[in-house]
């Protein structure tokens, strides 16, 4: 099968965890592990990641700029693709002990400029602050807040994925028995002018909506969501909490998750299932299990 495996922010870094290169290099290894196992279990595998902490640190340090000096979304976010596609690249090679070429794309992904969401800012990025710090400083900058959790982040716009433009490549490589990280950080955002030039503009596009576009645009057999929680859950957080093995769109949809956790991954899962793929949700180190229906929920057509 081809498998677009997309990694939650948890491959990277765990929520309390400092943002450094180490940090970010060791969890780097152990999902690389999990790659390497739906690999040598004869799938073809794209992989696509989150980068909200990384862009957001990358902002802050660009505020040490003058105004007109300090890089928009659109680099941040390339930077980023290629930093953390590097450290997948290198530890998934290392993992398959060079068996199979890996390489990194960044990937731009076309939005709409008149997307409601450019006036609505939802999208974290950054570290997380308590409720005063985070106002001073969306005051000092002119940053949009929201609560995330007990803490408060800064939110982006995230319009959604509608095109991407990278896709001959894509499945260049994949032809040729490429393992492809791509699309990090649900791409490069950019708007076609009337010409059909691109250029950048300044928003974080949701991962998993990337991921869901990147998989139906490459024919791919599954999607899966993969981040620290094993299952979706019904009544998440409360003493009735349980976990659901397999869900039909419909029934994933009236769930009603919260979008700045689930809901994001369960809409990813239910446009990928009505386009007829397997959609599946967990945990990193469950890939393969969720693959062969052991772990995880996976969410079908009906």
């Amino acid at each position: 099968m081809l498998v677009v495996a997309a990694l939650g922010g948890n491959a990277l870094l765990k929520r309390g965890e400092p943002l450094t290169a180490v940090v970010q290099r060791n969890n780097v290894k152990t999902a690389a592990l999990s790659l390497a196992d739906v690999i040598r279990a004869g799938h073809d595998l794209v992989i696509t990641h989150g980068n909200g902490p990384q862009v957001g640190l990358l902002a802050l340090q660009g505020a040490s700029y003058k105004p007109d000096e300090a890089y928009p979304l659109d680099v941040l976010g390339a930077e980023t693709e290629g930093m953390i596609g590097y450290m997948i690249e290198q530890e998934l090679e290392n993992a398959l002990e060079h068996d199979r070429p890996v390489a990194t794309l960044l990937t731009q992904v076309v939005v709409d400029p008149k997307d409601p969401a450019f006036a609505k800012p939802t999208k974290f990025v950054g570290p997380v602050y308590e409720r005063e710090e985070a106002e001073r400083r969306a005051a000092g900058a002119g940053w949009s807040i929201a609560p995330d959790g007990d803490k408060w982040r800064r939110v982006v716009p995230s319009p959604k994925p509608l095109e991407i433009p990278d896709l001959r490549v894509l499945q260049l490589l994949l032809e040729q028995g490429v393992v492809v990280v791509c699309t990090g950080g649900g791409g490069i955002p950019v708007l076609r002018r009337e010409d059909g030039s691109l250029m950048g503009v300044e928003a974080v596009i949701d991962k998993d909506a990337a991921s869901a576009l990147l998989a139906r645009k490459l024919g791919a057999d599954a999607l899966l969501l993969l981040t620290d929680v094993d299952a979706v859950y019904r009544d998440f957080g409360t003493d009735r909490a349980t976990p659901v093995s397999a869900l039909t769109v419909a029934e994933a949809r009236a769930l009603n998750m919260p979008a700045g956790s689930m809901g994001p991954k369960l809409e990813a899962a239910c446009e990928f299932a009505e386009a007829g793929g397997l959609s599946g949700i967990g945990r990193l180190q469950d890939a393969v299990a969720i693959l062969e229906g052991s772990a995880g929920t996976r969410v079908s057509a009906g």
